[in-house]
Order: C-alpha cells, then structure tokens, then sequence
C-alpha cells in the first residue's frame, strides 16, 4: 500500500493561511475610531468580523492541503481539492505525468482523464517516485490478470 501527499503546496499553504490569518488580526486591531467622514465607528462587532473572515480565507487555502493518494494491489484512490475517487485497477490503462503537466493523471479505458493533484511537478523527485510506484502496482494488477486468465 502506498499513500502520497503533495508536499511543496502544503508548506505553502499553511505559511499562507498563517500570514493570513496574522495579517487580517492585525487590520481587525487597527479598526478603530470613525469609518471615515461618516457618523459610524468601528465596533469590537467589526474586529470579530475581520478576524472572521481572515481564518474563512485562511481555511479556504487549506482546502489545497486536501489532495492525497493511496493505492494498493485492488485500486487507487484519489481524492483532489474537490471530489474523491474509488477506482479498481480493471478501469485504469495507464498513469500519465506528460512533460509541462502541473501533476499526474489516470488514464481511464473510456478515455478520460482522472486528475491526481496529490503528484504534482513542484515536488520533483517526490512526485516521479510517486508516479514509479503507482505504475509498478498497475503492472503487477496487469501481471495478475494475465496469469489468470483462461486459456493460458
């Protein structure tokens, strides 16, 4: 069994929804006195609201942190930003990391492409030793059919 994360995107994440999350505090603090030339003052209301919405969007970057994938000798599972897959090796034909390509691909037998954001060229070697394991179980899946079919 295999498990990959993308490992370059997470620190990134985290260090960006930690600043995040700083720098709207600090903007919440500096939200005092009047809202301008208007009768209106910031309230503690305001503040709480700020700080709201910097951990909201702070949260919203973690959602990157979120790709993984894990395989074993029956299938690979994918799970991406939005969305998770379940498949079985008789429905993969092969996995794809084309030159250029942000990350790697499943490519299905009816011709689809299944994204796989957990092994992404940012990560490097990690993500072509990725690609090597995800290939060797295919090709041991491939290796077992053909052993037992019939008529062999």
């Amino acid at each position: 069994m295999i498990r990959l994360r993308p490992r370059r995107i997470r620190v990134v994440c985290w260090v960006s929804a930690a600043v995040l999350v700083v720098l709207f505090a600090l903007i919440a603090t500096s939200l005092t006195g009047p809202t301008g030339n208007g009768y209106g003052t910031f309230q503690r209301g305001d503040q709480a609201a700020m700080i709201g919405l910097g951990l909201l969007f702070a949260l919203g970057i973690l959602l990157f942190t979120r790709p993984r994938v894990e395989a074993d000798a029956r299938g690979v599972r994918v799970r991406n930003v939005i969305g998770s897959y379940e498949l079985p090796w008789e429905v993969v034909r092969g996995v794809r990391f084309d030159r250029g390509a942000p990350w790697a691909a499943l490519e299905l037998h009816d011709d689809d492409l299944l994204p796989v954001v957990a092994l992404q060229a940012a990560d490097k070697q990690l993500a072509v030793d990725g690609v090597r394991a995800l290939r060797r179980l295919h090709q041991a899946h491939l290796a077992a059919l053909a052993e037992g079919a019939p008529g062999r």
